[in-house]
């Protein structure tokens, strides 16, 4: 199943997304997910199938939080000249950071640099805590995104948090679709790439995760509850780098379609 959500004039609604001749169709109305009560039911919506990039999406997710992993790709952590990690390093961005597929991102006049960081995502299925070692993680994984952990490097840099220099509203594009026809835990892994103003800037496989899909979610349920639509970046490749105001960047995974937004000064 392969869904995303579409802002129409009567209001929000979940689609199902096919493949049709090369392209992304929007073919029919979906219930919504539990956790979203903002999107109209099927039957609300007259609707007639066309292809999705016609349409204006929405997030396809609504989480009660986005719990990202950093430095997960080794080449990533030495072009940040930061030691490799341990263990998982997680940080949140709230959820008011959610951006729309083609949306602007704002660059915030007190930061010098911001960064574009493309991701493979993981939406929550099923309310999951503390994961047993061998337990399979699948059925709680409704299916994967792509993000762009956007990120004000020279105030990460500068706090001993990164709160701030990464939860910026518009800080984190999602989109366009959520996909369950793709299985980088357990089956094959996938390709991540970044192009900034349509040069690829980064390229990364999650073969290369420092740490599993799996091991990321047993981490994180052993001290924090995951709940249904709850977001998870599992980091970024190495490549990253500044954006100006008026840069696109592209987000892309195959099967998850292409993330595309613009930057404009505040």
């Amino acid at each position: 199943m392969r869904y995303a959500k579409l802002a129409l004039p009567e209001g929000p609604v979940y689609v199902s997304v096919e493949e049709r001749e090369g392209l992304l169709w929007a073919a029919g109305p979906l219930r919504a997910p539990e956790e979203d009560r903002s999107a109209l039911a099927p039957e609300a919506v007259a609707f007639q199938p066309r292809p999705l990039h016609s349409f204006s999406l929405l997030p396809p997710v609504e989480p009660s939080k986005i719990v990202c992993v950093g430095r997960n790709y080794r080449d990533h952590a030495i072009e940040l000249g930061s030691q490799i990690p341990k263990e998982p390093l997680i940080f949140l961005k709230p959820p008011s950071s959610l951006l729309a597929p083609e949306g602007t991102v704002r660059m915030p006049a007190n930061s010098k640099r911001i960064d574009f960081e493309g991701e493979l995502a993981i939406v929550i299925g099923r309310r999951c805590r503390r994961l047993d070692a061998q337990e399979d993680v699948k059925p709680y994984i409704r299916g994967y995104t792509l993000v762009n952990d956007v990120t004000a490097r020279d105030l990460q840099k500068s706090d001993e948090q990164w709160t701030r220099g990464k939860g910026f509203d518009t800080f984190c594009p999602a989109g366009p679709l959520v996909s369950d026809e793709i299985d980088p835990a357990y089956g094959a892994p996938v390709t991540v790439t970044t192009c900034l103003n349509g040069e690829r800037r980064q390229t990364g496989s999650t073969a290369d995760f420092l740490f599993s899909i799996p091991a990321l979610l047993r981490y994180i349920t052993a001290f924090m509850t995951l709940l249904p639509g709850d977001l998870i970046p599992t980091g970024t490749p190495a490549g990253v780098g500044p954006m100006q105001a008026g840069d696109l960047v592209e987000v892309a995974i195959e099967g998850l379609g292409i993330l595309r937004n613009r930057l404009a000064a505040e």
